[in-house]
């Protein structure tokens, strides 16, 4: 093994555990925003906002994300401008989750970047990594859609609700299923 600590070995797509104490540290800080960002009154909209911006990685004007929110560090996480989200977002974010300007995203949608070894021995001892994951400007991801580590999804297209998508999707299509398949051009 390197001399990397855990975080940078996260932080660079590689094996790590995830119980390192300087990991957890930053999981403690991502849960107890979670926490009272999912408590607040949501007629305090200034009040959540700032706990997003001081959360994510990045917050773009204009763009709301509807609690209950969870995330494993909020940092790796960065949301373009005009960008909305609705209930129950989980945003699994060890490696980085980049989210475009004008994005919809639908009900209880997960955002997964988290990876686990094939091999019994690794997986046993708890080692992990993680993918990154782009969503591009002005998609639209239905309802309880689940996008997996290492996924890219291009401009302008939209996926259909309860979809699972496995891999990159082009720009300008509409995708369905799981796992998900182009079935036209927009």
């Amino acid at each position: 093994m390197s001399g990397k600590t855990m975080r940078e070995r996260m932080l660079a797509g590689e094996l790590y555990i995830a119980d390192d104490p300087e990991l957890g540290k930053g999981n403690r800080r991502a849960q107890s925003l979670t926490h009272r960002i999912n408590t607040t009154d949501p007629t305090r909209g200034d009040e959540v906002r700032a706990l997003f911006t001081e959360l994510l990685g990045a917050f773009g004007d204009g763009s709301e994300i509807r609690p209950p929110f969870r995330c494993d560090y909020g940092y790796q996480t960065r949301v373009g401008a005009r960008t909305f989200a609705n209930f129950g977002l989980v945003s699994l974010d060890v490696a980085t989750v980049t989210i475009g300007d004008d994005v919809q995203i639908g009900p209880n949608v997960q955002l997964l970047t988290a990876t686990h070894p094939l091999e019994p021995g690794p997986r046993r001892d708890k080692w992990e990594a993680a993918e990154p994951i782009t969503i591009g400007d002005n998609v639209w991801l239905g309802g309880g859609v689940i996008v997996c580590p290492g996924v890219t999804i291009g401009e302008n297209t939209v996926v259909g609700a309860g979809s699972v998508v496995t891999r990159d999707l082009p720009a300008g299509v509409v995708a369905v299923g799981s796992p998900a398949r182009v079935i036209r051009e927009l």
